[in-house]
């Protein structure tokens, strides 16, 4: 699989082709159990991944594998409806292409959402979490390589990776929403395995509120290529030993599905205020 600037623009001009030029300046990924939110698209374009030049194609069930274009809440808005994971046998230069193409594209905002397990004790199932930051000490990212400038910097600071000056959006849109809106820490772990309870607790006094297999290198990228960044985990299980049962994947995929209304109106609502003249560049 391909991931060179080459590779991202020749997808970048399929899915422009596709879209007769109409890009939103808004996209947003979509994580475990959170897909539904594509059926709630209004006047959907659909592309599925293995349509698009060089783009991978996921092997998670619950990643269905395209993006859609269209609108939410009178909005216009990308969806990526799946992702892709280091422990699939990805390399991260190939998780990230697509926020890669999607900076090729035009898109200015995006929104990486992600089912987490809650470390953090105050959290409960169906909590949404605003990522305020993250932390990941695989020694992995996915600007390791040769420099690209096209990309960005090769050295760039990491403090505003989710876009602080968002934080009172994503608030707002929490309040109206009636959701229970959590903030805190994302730490990445690899899996494909879920954590150990040892490892969990050592997560906890790291300073983690939420684990997951994603999202760490994305926003890396993103924020590489001058995206403004929005982090938002559902806290779908609590994380291995705080409960004394088993975490498995059914569990996190369903209750991710239980509780989809709450982040459906939460995005759309984010949507609406990305898009209000105060927010705009």
């Amino acid at each position: 699989m391909s991931d060179s600037y080459e590779d991202c623009r020749a997808a970048a001009q399929e899915i422009t082709q596709r879209l007769a030029g109409r890009i939103p300046r808004t996209a947003v990924v979509l994580g475990s159990g959170l897909g539904l939110l594509t059926e709630q698209a209004e006047s959907p374009v659909r592309i599925p991944y293995d349509e698009i030049p060089n783009f991978p194609r996921p092997t998670v069930a619950s990643h269905k594998g395209e993006m859609v274009c269209g609108s939410l809440a009178g909005q216009p808005v990308l969806l990526l409806s799946g992702r892709f994971h280091h422990y699939e046998g990805f390399a991260f230069s190939q998780v990230v292409f697509p926020v890669r193409v999607l900076h090729l594209l035009g898109v200015k905002n995006l929104i990486l959402t992600n089912a987490a397990g809650g470390v953090n004790h105050a959290f409960s199932v169906g909590d949404l979490m605003m990522i305020t930051d993250q932390i990941n000490l695989m020694a992995c990212s996915p600007l390791a390589g040769a420099e690209d400038l096209r990309f960005g910097p090769r050295f760039f600071d990491m403090c505003d990776a989710y876009t602080h000056s968002l934080f009172p959006l994503v608030r707002s849109a929490a309040e109206e929403a009636g959701v229970v809106l959590r903030e805190g820490t994302y730490f990445y772990m690899p899996g494909p395995q879920f954590e150990t309870p040892a490892e969990i607790r050592a997560i906890r006094l790291l300073g983690g509120d939420a684990v997951g297999m994603s999202t760490v290198a994305e926003a890396m990228a993103a924020h590489q290529c001058g995206m403004k960044l929005i982090g938002l985990s559902f806290i779908s299980n609590p994380a291995a030993g705080m409960t004394g049962q088993a975490v498995s994947d059914d569990e996190v995929v369903a209750n991710s599905r239980q509780f989809a209304g709450g982040f459906a109106a939460l995005v759309k609502n984010i949507l609406c205020r990305l898009e209000s003249p105060d927010v705009l560049p």
